[in-house]
Order: structure tokens, then C-alpha cells, then sequence
């Protein structure tokens, strides 16, 4: 049983795409990062050079995987136990994990990689949503929604970066991302009163199921149905797409959301926890 770890990306999709392709649900975040990767080039994400590694089973077959796209956090998608204790170990001895930032995964796995990290990390709690059957907001806000465009650029960007200082995590938001995203329109805006006044974006389906997020309301739109109903309609777009699986992930520190997606159709998959060091 073993990590290996490296910076090729075509030798890490060789090893381990099959094993997470199998679980695509519990490796969305693995699955759209690596594709990403794939087709935008390693600094997609970043000016740093990102990582890979993949666990081995006892049986010889590959069982688990991880990137990490620095400054963003370590992410694991599902792991066996054996795989979390290998790589808790290799915290102490492997050259690629010293400069890592913090941990994206399972709760559970998060919690024993951080107590062998010892490091004093801030964490924030996670639930991944899967939509089992869509519901209509109900009352449904005034307004329509529409695909953002090029023309919407700085409002997106401006949104988006507001979006990532009320979320705080690592990174930011390029307009590269941004215009990637209106390639397969992947961001969608609902509009009232002549004008945007709510978000939702929507990822490329990888391996079958489609990610639906960010989601974003101004502050001064807020409290009146417009997060529900954009979201509603990104589920919707979604599954034109042909997604297998909409899914979506939740800050469990936020009860308004969380209600929201559940009253629209989501139902709760598994927790998840971003921990970073403080």
C-alpha cells in the first residue's frame, strides 16, 4: 500500500482517472479540477505548479486520489481508511506535501489529516447536495434569467470576487475562468427590474455529473427569492446538459442556503471540511 506523487499531469490521469471516474459523485471537485487541468494547462488555476498523487491497494489496484493547485488546499476525493493513514504519514516525509496550505475532503478524513499535520488550522464545515427531484420556488421571485455574456464581464468579475471574500478561500477568480465559464454558459444571471440581480454558475459535466456553483446575490438583493430561483434554473440548465447528476456544495455555517437547496429538490450526499492553517 502507497502514495505516489508528481507533477505529471498525464501519468496521474493514467493511474488514477478509472478510480475516480467510478465514484464520480464523491470526486466531483477531483474530476472537474483534473479536467480542468487537461484542457486549459497547468496553471489553470494558478501561477503555481500543481501536484498529483494516487493511492495503491494491497491488490495493486489504484483506490484513491489527490491534487492540490497551490495556494489552494490538498484535495482528496474518497479514500479508504488505509489510504488516509498512508497519506497522514507521508505529511512528515514527502517533499511535494511541505508547502501545502491545508485540507479539502471528507470530514472525516480532514479531522485525521489535520491532527497528524499539527498545524492550528481554521475550518469551515461543508455539505455536498445532490438534486433527486426539482421543485419550483415557491412563491417564484419576478424576474427571468438569462446566460451572461462577454458584455457582462465586470459585473461577473466583480460579483465573483465579492463572492470569494465572503467565502475566503485561497485564490481568486480570473477573467480567464470567467470567459471559460460563458464558453459552455456556465454562468447564468436572474434579472428584475431591468437589470442582474442574482448568480449561479454551472460546470462542465465530468464523468457524467454537473456542479452547480457559485451561487451569489448582492447583499441589497437578498431575502427576496432570487439565489432559489437562479439556482433552480441553473438545476434545470444542468440537466439539459445531460448531466447524470446536478450536484452542488453548502457552507453548513449558512442555514439560509442550506434550507433553500433542500426546498428546491437537493438532498444531502456527504460532509465535507476545508481546513487551512492559520
Amino acid at each position: 500500500m502507497t502514495w505516489t506523487f508528481g507533477s505529471d499531469l498525464t501519468a496521474f490521469l493514467a493511474a488514477a482517472r478509472p478510480a475516480v471516474a467510478a465514484r464520480p459523485v464523491a470526486n466531483t471537485l477531483l474530476l472537474t479540477v483534473s479536467e480542468a487541468l487537461e484542457r486549459r494547462g497547468p496553471h489553470a488555476f494558478g501561477e503555481e505548479d500543481p501536484f498529483y498523487g494516487w493511492w495503491t491497494g494491497p491488490d495493486g489496484t489504484v483506490a484513491g486520489a489527490l491534487l492540490c493547485t497551490p495556494p489552494r488546499p490538498l484535495l482528496t476525493g474518497a479514500l479508504p481508511p488505509e489510504a488516509v493513514r498512508d497519506l497522514a504519514s507521508a505529511l512528515a516525509t514527502e517533499p511535494s506535501l511541505r508547502g501545502i496550505s491545508g485540507f479539502n475532503g471528507r470530514r472525516r478524513d480532514v479531522a485525521a489529516l489535520t491532527a497528524a499535520w499539527g498545524r492550528p488550522v481554521v475550518t469551515e464545515q461543508q455539505r455536498l447536495y445532490r438534486l433527486d427531484a426539482l421543485v419550483a420556488p415557491s412563491p417564484r421571485p419576478s424576474g427571468r434569467v438569462r446566460a451572461a455574456v462577454a458584455a457582462d464581464i465586470p459585473l461577473l468579475s466583480a460579483w465573483l470576487e465579492a463572492f470569494h471574500l465572503e467565502v475566503d478561500p485561497p485564490g481568486s477568480v480570473s477573467e480567464a475562468w470567467v470567459r471559460d465559464r460563458l464558453a459552455h454558459e456556465g454562468l447564468l444571471l436572474w434579472e428584475d427590474a431591468g437589470g442582474p440581480v442574482s448568480l449561479a454558475g454551472l460546470s462542465r459535466p465530468a464523468s457524467g455529473p454537473v456542479r452547480v456553483g457559485p451561487v451569489y446575490t448582492p447583499p441589497g438583493a437578498r431575502g427576496r427569492g432570487y439565489a432559489a430561483a437562479v439556482t433552480h434554473a441553473a438545476s434545470g440548465a444542468a440537466y439539459a446538459s445531460g448531466a447524470s447528476e446536478v450536484l452542488l456544495f453548502t457552507d453548513l455555517a449558512n442555514p439560509t442556503s442550506n434550507g433553500v437547496y433542500l426546498r428546491i429538490g437537493y438532498v444531502p450526499v456527504e460532509d465535507r471540511a476545508v481546513a487551512l492553517a492559520r
